[in-house]
């Protein structure tokens, strides 16, 4: 809080959050998300699939995303109308998600995938994200 020139204490208009030691809650595409600082028009978070993970395949309702992988590789599917491609990433990459693409990924190697996520609007709840056919097999868990 801060006082503001009349002594009353105002709300600080801003966020700084530290990445949590333990995630928050599990995607819809089953991926670890421990969240991090959001604002009017946009959410962050920080996702982690493990070795050997592959995600459910989903879409967006509502929210488009852009990720920067942190560490890790992966392969990212992605699928908007008639182009379709699957391009393996790596640290330093981002990518986007448009709203309405559908999308999945699996680790490559025996590092988790860490990656960073910004969500516009900010992510609105579980019902956001629709399953899809899966464009790789998901192992039972």
């Amino acid at each position: 809080m801060t006082t503001g020139s009349h002594g009353a204490a105002a709300a600080i208009p801003f966020q700084t959050r530290a990445l949590p030691d333990r995630y928050d809650v599990l995607a819809p595409d089953t991926s670890e998300i421990r969240v991090l600082a959001s604002s009017t028009r946009g959410s962050m978070a920080h996702g982690t699939l493990p070795p050997g993970g592959v995600s459910l395949a989903v879409r967006h309702r509502t929210v488009e995303e852009l990720w920067y992988v942190v560490s890790g590789r992966a392969e990212v599917w992605r699928k908007l109308g008639d182009v379709e491609s699957v391009e393996e990433v790596g640290p330093g990459t981002s990518l986007s998600i448009p709203v309405g693409t559908h999308f999945q990924f699996r680790t490559v190697g025996d590092e988790p995938f860490c990656f960073v996520m910004c969500t516009m609007p900010p992510w609105p709840g579980a019902d956001e994200a629709v399953r899809v056919p899966d464009h790789w097999p998901v192992g039972d868990s």
